[in-house]
């Protein structure tokens, strides 16, 4: 059996730079950004949290990664020749779900912030993370290329892709399916699985500090 021809990496995780190269190594980490956000962000905030504008963001975001994969298979492009050290010739290059991903994530993060949904204490703060959001997925997409996974075609072209399919679903969730909301909320599965919406509420962080407060004074009272 021809084992190089047998196996297959997840090109997600499997993440290769130049040993030696710190650079490099710093970017290796910043293009797994996508998974931590998958995992450590969105996966945690179903477990503890359950918004429904979040729940709507993940599901944009699983979305945005079908698209991008129907048109990676559809166009075919191959990778840089650098794909061949990287071993990820086996995957077609655009355009750059890495980028998609990140400028998807920055797009719909600041749209939710101009809404003021979400954990806010005020306008700076809300332009702060814009930032560090936008900077986040700038270094993302330049890291794809640096590390040789991507032309700055591709990576562009992700970018692009990533915006326009952020904003679109945006529109769709704040404009079509919040109508339903309180129906998902009041439904058998929705009580059951304790799925709620916030986004009517300006300061969450502070209205539920204040709950809890108020609840801890009830319990001590009792």
């Amino acid at each position: 059996m021809d084992l190089p021809q047998q196996l297959k990496a997840i090109t997600l995780t499997h993440v290769r730079y130049r040993r030696g190269d710190h650079l490099g190594h710093f970017l290796a980490w910043i293009s797994l950004v996508p998974v931590f956000i998958s995992l450590g962000g969105f996966v945690s905030h179903f477990l503890f949290r359950r918004e429904l504008q979040v729940i709507f963001f993940g599901v944009g975001l699983v979305i945005s990664q079908l698209i991008n994969e129907l048109i990676k298979t559809s166009v075919e492009q191959a990778r840089p020749a650098t794909c061949a050290l990287l071993e990820a010739c086996d995957s077609h290059g655009w355009p750059s779900s890495h980028s998609q991903f990140v400028f998807f994530f920055a797009t719909y993060f600041s749209l939710m912030a101009s809404k003021g949904i979400g954990f806010w204490f005020g306008l700076r703060s809300r332009w702060v993370l814009n930032l560090l959001h936008w900077c986040l997925a700038v270094v993302t997409m330049y890291s794809r290329v640096y590390l040789g996974y991507h032309t700055v075609v591709q990576v562009f072209a992700g970018a692009a892709l990533g915006v326009v399919v952020g904003g679109s679903w945006f529109w769709v969730v704040n404009s079509v399916l919040f109508r339903y909301f309180t129906v998902i909320e009041e439904s058998a599965l929705g009580r059951w699985l304790c799925v709620k919406d916030t986004s009517h509420i300006p300061d969450v962080l502070k209205f539920e500090y204040d709950n809890a407060r108020a609840a801890r004074k009830i319990t001590k009272s009792d």
